[in-house]
């Protein structure tokens, strides 16, 4: 593989970007069953039953979108891998709303607490400070979601606000949201009422 400094992996998303233990790439059009398979996955989504797909046709609309927001962002949720092609797990950074960078993730769950997800954060938000520092770096989380919440926190995110989830048909469900930075009001708004 090519040797590529940071600087380049961030602005040729082609190029993989490595971490300790993955290989982290643009996902394409191959990744489709495997994203299919983990966003069908109930052990995944119980954890945020409104991110659940029911059908392929769903997953085909995120990925596009992914792909959207590589070439408008020049960074975006990335496919990870170890060494040697196991699939792990998705996570990255896109820009929301014009505001702040989202941090997202969702790993594979015969993968989970071995610190993937924390690994694919790290990487996705250092490459979002070297692209656009202006941008605070955010997170949208269940309440509920402990796993979440603590991989967010160990990054170095801190809760920012706390209210009803817009738009999820449990009218109990609590989001959070986390930042790097204070945000402001209408940031917040922005973020959270749509």
């Amino acid at each position: 593989m090519l040797s590529l400094t940071d600087d380049e992996r961030v602005t040729d998303p082609e190029y993989p970007t490595e971490t300790e233990r993955l290989m982290l790439r643009k996902p394409d059009r191959r990744d489709l069953p495997r994203l299919f398979a983990l966003y069908t996955d109930p052990q995944a989504w119980r954890p945020d039953p409104v991110s659940r797909h029911h059908t392929i046709e769903q997953t085909e609309r995120m990925l596009d979108n992914w792909c959207t927001a590589w070439h408008r962002d020049g960074l975006g949720m990335w496919v990870a891998h170890h060494p040697d092609g196991t699939f792990v797990g998705i996570g990255g950074c896109f820009v929301r709303y014009d505001v702040a960078w989202n941090l997202g993730f969702r790993i594979v769950p015969r993968f989970w607490g071995r610190g993937y997800a924390q690994e694919i954060s790290a990487a996705a938000t250092s490459a979002a400070g070297r692209l656009r520092a202006d941008l605070p770096v955010t997170a949208y989380v269940l309440e509920s979601n402990e796993r979440s919440r603590r991989t967010v926190e160990r990054i170095g995110l801190g809760l920012v606000w706390r209210g009803a989830d817009a738009g999820n048909p449990d009218a109990s469900a609590v989001r959070l949201l986390y930042s790097d930075r204070p945000l402001p009001e209408e940031t917040v708004r922005a973020l959270t009422e749509r």
